[in-house]
């Protein structure tokens, strides 16, 4: 069982290639959790927003969601997102959860609205846009259709 010194070292070295590697594709990947100031808000619906999800406005990700509650008063989904503390966001920005494509992941998106006041750690997103699945939007098409069908007659 003499191994040669080379072998040893040429594992070295790919082990040592790997860990750079998986170090790389982590910071590369934007899989950090951002953080900043907390803010909530309330949904209806998440359809499959997981902690960890981005926040994004206009495509580019600004913070993270960091956990998901019931609220057992009126049962709707809380989720808690971390916000990067260089974004200041009025008070009447408005969440929405969406998808990246129809298999894609899910994501909240802000639009920042115009007030002055700014959110702050811990405030509410009051405006909110529930997650809309491929059934409800196939279902307001058929609706859509549908009445105004019964109107011309």
């Amino acid at each position: 069982m003499n191994k040669k010194p080379v072998e040893t070292i040429m594992g070295i070295l790919v082990l040592a290639v790997a860990a750079f590697f998986a170090y790389f594709a982590y910071n590369v990947s934007d899989l950090q959790v951002v953080k900043g100031y907390d803010v909530t808000a309330k949904f209806l619906k998440v359809g499959g927003l997981t902690v960890g999800s981005d926040v994004r406005i206009n495509g580019i990700k600004v913070g993270t969601v960091i956990a998901q509650n019931l609220d057992n008063e009126d049962y709707t989904a809380e989720i808690k997102m971390s916000i990067a503390p260089d974004i200041q966001l009025p008070v009447d920005s408005v969440a929405s959860i969406v998808g990246d494509g129809l298999m894609g992941d899910k994501f909240i998106k802000l639009e920042p609205g115009h007030a002055k006041t700014m959110l702050k750690n811990g405030d509410t997103i009051q405006n909110t846009k529930d997650f809309k699945t491929l059934e409800d939007m196939v279902g307001e098409i058929i609706f859509m259709v549908t009445d105004n069908g019964s109107e011309n007659q």
